[in-house]
């Protein structure tokens, strides 16, 4: 890594934020919408965010989930990287266990050449969707293996990224290219620069470890509000300074959606809450209209889900999303907060983006 690690990693507030904000995108596709409009969707919340002065956009990894068309985090990226300049692009994150370890350094590395400067490689361990799926993907059904040994992919991975596998190393004569292989070749000008490696988690595995490790650390608040606090705790007691990082660093993934009144981020939230009760009761589908939440019959259950679901749900007016997540930062001491919007429209989702920067004061594009 090189000596300003910690720079890419460590965020920029803008505004009155008070501190640096980003974005977390599932590329949702809502009902009578394609694939191809949340894709063109990502597109334009990716250069508002750019515009805006958001210190990153993350695209996260799911499979077989018909509303969330983020199956391929690295295509998505190269995308996104095509049509912004600055703006740091990353996965929020990789499913390592889904992948070999030497896949992910050249995928990443591939991206670091497109958009040198600028990537970031976040890694969980979950398989970003049900055991079914996640043995398809696998080609195998010992799923508790393929969490068990994260530790040891993650170090193989970091391995591939640095090209510095020891002398009588199976893996010492492979080489992932992109990478800086191709800066020590005869002849090579390649920088020798790497993506930096994120851990991401919902519960205390993944926090400890990347304390350990001394690594940045992205916490799923957004669908595992009640861990949050004793996660960050534990990352940060478990931290030990490391070449990344002399101190933690840890952003929180944030569910938020300001609309022009609060009725109507109400009745957006609701929708997305229906979808999220279809996906924990087996039946997944795209994210339905407010209009088709409204007139929903909930069950007792359901309408129990679906309230502790949007308490966890920062939405309302610019003002109200800002105080909350004002105070959500307060509580949680959180590095940096990173933004979710899911409804079941991309205009939207862009809107609200763009009034969550206003209510910050962030910068306008001249």
């Amino acid at each position: 890594m090189p000596t300003d690690a910690a720079e890419e990693i460590r965020g920029t507030a803008h505004g009155t934020a008070p501190v640096p904000l980003s974005v977390l995108d599932l590329v949702t596709v809502g009902a009578g919408r394609t694939a191809s409009d949340a894709l063109r969707t990502s597109v334009d919340i990716a250069r508002l965010a750019e515009a805006r002065g958001f210190e990153r956009y993350w695209v996260a990894e799911h499979h077989s989930m018909p509303g969330v068309a983020s199956s391929s985090p690295a295509v998505i990226l190269a995308h996104l990287a095509a049509h912004t300049d600055r703006i740091r692009l990353g996965s929020g994150g990789v499913m390592l266990p889904n992948h070999a370890p030497l896949v992910i350094a050249e995928q990443f590395g591939t991206l670091e050449a497109m958009a040198p400067g600028r990537v970031d490689l976040g890694l969980g361990r979950a398989p970003g969707t049900d055991g079914a799926t996640a043995a398809a993907l696998r080609r195998t059904d010992r799923l508790n293996e393929g969490a068990d040994d994260f530790p040891q992919q993650l170090a193989e991975l970091i391995r591939f990224l640095d090209d510095d596998f020891p002398d009588g190393h199976p893996y010492a004569r492979i080489h992932a290219v992109p990478g800086p292989v191709q800066a020590t070749s005869p002849g090579g000008v390649q920088s020798a620069h790497r993506p930096p490696v994120w851990l991401l988690g919902s519960s205390g595995f993944s926090a400890r470890l990347a304390g350990t490790l001394g690594l940045p650390f992205a916490f799923a608040h957004h669908f595992s509000a009640q861990n949050t606090v004793p996660a960050l705790d534990l990352y940060r007691d478990s931290f030990r300074p490391s070449a990344v990082l002399d101190a933690p660093y840890a952003l929180i993934g944030v569910a938020a959606l300001a609309a022009d009144d609060e009725k109507e981020a109400r009745r957006q939230v609701l929708a997305a809450a229906l979808n999220m009760v279809r996906l924990r009761t087996g039946r997944p589908g795209l994210v339905p209209t407010p209009e088709e939440a409204e007139a929903y019959d909930f069950s007792p259950m359901e309408e129990d889900f679906v309230r502790s679901w949007n308490s966890n749900v920062i939405h309302g007016t610019a003002d109200e999303v800002r105080s909350g997540l004002d105070d959500l930062q307060k509580r949680t001491g959180a590095d940096e907060l990173m933004l979710t919007a899911n409804a079941h429209g991309g205009d939207v989702r862009l809107r609200s983006y763009e009034l969550i920067a206003d209510a910050y004061g962030l910068p306008t594009p001249a």
